[in-house]
């Protein structure tokens, strides 16, 4: 701690000349919370792409409603957006913010529930009026109550002072409160000595068409800057260094965003033309947004007239010798599910791609859920087995994509890549990798004919004798004339067969595909060797699960984490795994789909733990789950 020193610049286009206290800190969470037109989310980001530029290792949570617009200043229309950033590696956008800023009573009243005592309250006081008061329940104003009394309060008229500051650039009352967003952006990265020039620089080209807005967002943004330089509410400002990581490039980013480069980067690999034949649909759409803007490295995107001709477009790609994608959250998953059992039959690459939301039905478009599980092994008629796959975090979505195109061309099969709303919207520090480093997934096409019995035929069946994936042959590529369809196929010749012994012989073999899939061992992270439980998770439980085994190893408690990214088939070292400790526990934003599974494949009384709330796991909660197992099994 240090007092009455200038504030390092950092490359600050503004530089600190005040004499505060400054604490130095190890971690900070910060939320901002307003109205769904206040700009919550474009604030959230901004705040994050500063911290990570800056090098803090990061995590965070978007939480907006599924409205498109809400009535202003209700419940409903609340919009938050929590950034988790430290000087060391983190696992989850944190449990509890440390900072609010809440930007109307609506705001406050929607988190205020979530602020530690002592925590740091920043209010925007020009919304706190009667009218706004009473559409949120409020008898008294908060503000003028002891009701606060817990918190360090700060209030600021956030929308007054934004207006002064912009009262010469001719925009009118309404126009200029828009830009109270940017001062509160401006407060919190003086408060927070954050570099400014990256978003004066970003408002510029955001709005590039309209230089007098975006001079408009950049003095507001420097108001909320000076506001903190010259009042005296603010004694102390923070400080949280750069995070130890390992050596490379880095960039921010989110969970879709990763998802469609792995998808770039499997067409490159390949040698093949990625064609995405999708609807949109939330989570999934920043999928289709960010691929339509790489058209340069081979990416075709269509955007269908509905779910079903969008994965009829990506099948129908594959079938002519492109790379086939589609993407979708489960209503959508529910649509396709004829085509992706047609690409079961036909045996072609495909790679569906599931975004998981709060269901059943349109259920919670904008909350997160991983409860799809079920439908993805399933969700299909007959026996119809395809590969699935889950990312743990959003830089793992590139990871993730990348292995989802590697079994869909080498195995010849549809692959589910299940992706939840919580890893799509949130986002992290993303080591670009060596391009070399990536996986060669070039294919090896049919050019002549292949018949086993000796006759100048192309058998559009006849397989791999390792992989059991059959050839792929280009439609018009001489002498390979052939026919696939929806109907069963004669083992190796491919015609229409509905022989009773040829049916239950290709059941198996499709299946014995899949389960062929060579898939890495699962790795167990068991730091001290005398773990007797199991904390076993899939998809974004992964940072909370692995922060509350961090939290119970402090405690002295010794303690396991596994993670699965392959779902079907499973890791071959899965079962000793499980058979190798006392207990199990297995977390799950659904009612015990892995669970279910687990039981029924290694008849292992698993302890399912389970949360359907459209929000992530807190760390704290897993904590207190696996600390009572954990003590349980040493009693």
């Amino acid at each position: 701690m240090s007092t009455g020193v200038e504030g390092e610049t950092n490359g600050h286009a503004l530089k600190s000349t005040r004499h505060t206290e400054i604490t130095k800190l190890d971690r900070v969470v910060i939320r901002f919370a307003g109205d769904s037109g206040d700009g919550m989310q474009l604030t959230g980001d901004r705040f994050t792409s500063e911290a990570a530029a800056f090098g803090n290792d990061l995590a965070t949570l978007p939480n907006f409603p599924a409205e498109i617009r809400a009535p202003q200043g209700t419940l409903p229309g609340v919009s938050s957006f929590q950034l988790h950033f430290a000087d060391y590696d983190i696992l989850t956008p944190g449990d509890r913010p440390d900072v609010l800023v809440a930007m109307n009573p609506a705001a406050l009243k929607a988190n205020i529930g979530d602020l530690p005592a002592g925590g740091t309250l920043i209010v925007n006081t020009d919304e706190f009026n009667k009218r706004n008061l009473q559409k949120v329940g409020y008898d008294a104003d908060p503000l003028e109550d002891e009701s606060l009394d817990s918190y360090q309060v700060h209030k600021v008229a956030m929308a007054t002072i934004t207006r002064s500051a912009l009262e010469d650039t001719g925009l009118s009352k309404k126009d200029a409160e828009r830009a109270k967003n940017m001062f509160a952006l401006g407060l919190l990265s003086w408060m927070y000595h954050r570099p400014t020039e990256g978003t004066e620089q970003f408002l510029r080209e955001k709005f590039a068409k309209k230089p007098d807005i975006a001079e408009a967002n950049i003095l507001a943004f420097r108001a909320g800057w000076n506001y903190g330089e010259t009042t005296e509410s603010f004694a102390t400002t923070y400080q949280v260094a750069p995070a130890k990581l390992n050596s490379g490039t880095y960039r921010q980013i989110t969970g879709n965003t990763a998802l469609a480069y792995g998808i770039v980067a499997a067409g490159q690999r390949s040698g093949l033309e990625i064609v995405l034949g999708t609807y949109p649909i939330t989570p999934a759409s920043d999928i289709l947004h960010e691929l339509s803007r790489h058209k340069n490295f081979g990416v075709t995107t269509i955007q269908a007239e509905d779910e079903i001709a969008g994965i009829g477009m990506a099948l129908g790609a594959s079938y002519g010798g492109a790379l086939g994608v589609t993407s979708t959250s489960g209503p959508g998953i529910a649509l396709k599910s004829e085509t992706i059992g047609l690409g079961v039959m036909t045996e072609l690459p495909l790679v569906v791609i599931d975004v998981q939301r709060g269901g059943p039905s349109t259920g919670l478009p904008t909350k997160t859920e991983q409860a799809d599980l079920l439908q993805a092994m399933f969700g299909r008629n007959g026996e119809s087995p395809v590969p699935i796959i889950a990312p743990q975090s959003p830089a793992d979505c590139f990871d993730a994509a990348v292995d989802a195109a590697r079994i869909a061309l080498e195995y010849r099969t549809p692959v589910l890549l299940l992706s939840d709303g919580a890893i799509a919207n949130g986002s992290e520090p993303w080591l670009i990798p060596d391009v070399e480093s990536l996986p060669d997934l070039r294919v090896t096409f049919a050019t002549k004919p292949n018949a086993t019995d000796g006759s100048d035929e192309f058998w559009p069946y006849v397989r791999d004798p390792e992989t059991l994936a059959r050839e792929w042959a280009i439609p018009g590529t001489a002498g390979l004339q052939h026919r696939i369809g929806g109907l069963e196929k004669q083992d190796g010749k491919g015609s229409i067969s509905y022989d009773p012994a040829n049916h239950d012989y290709m059941v198996r073999l499709r299946q014995r595909k899949i389960d062929g899939i060579k898939v890495p061992d699962l790795e167990v992270d068991d730091p001290s060797g005398k773990a007797r439980v199991l904390a076993l998770g899939w998809g974004s439980p992964y940072g909370p699960i692995g922060a509350a085994c961090r939290r119970v190893r402090k405690l002295g408690l010794a303690i396991a984490q596994a993670h699965l990214r392959h779902l079907n088939p499973f890791p071959a070292n899965l079962g000793d795994v499980l058979r190798s400790y006392d207990r199990v526990v297995i977390p799950e934003m659904n009612l015990g789909q892995l669970a279910m599974l687990i039981r029924a494949k290694y008849l292992i009384d698993a302890i399912s733990y389970t949360k359907v709330a459209g929000l992530p796991f807190k760390a704290e909660e897993l904590q207190g789950v696996f600390t009572d197992v954990v003590k349980g099994v040493s009693a």
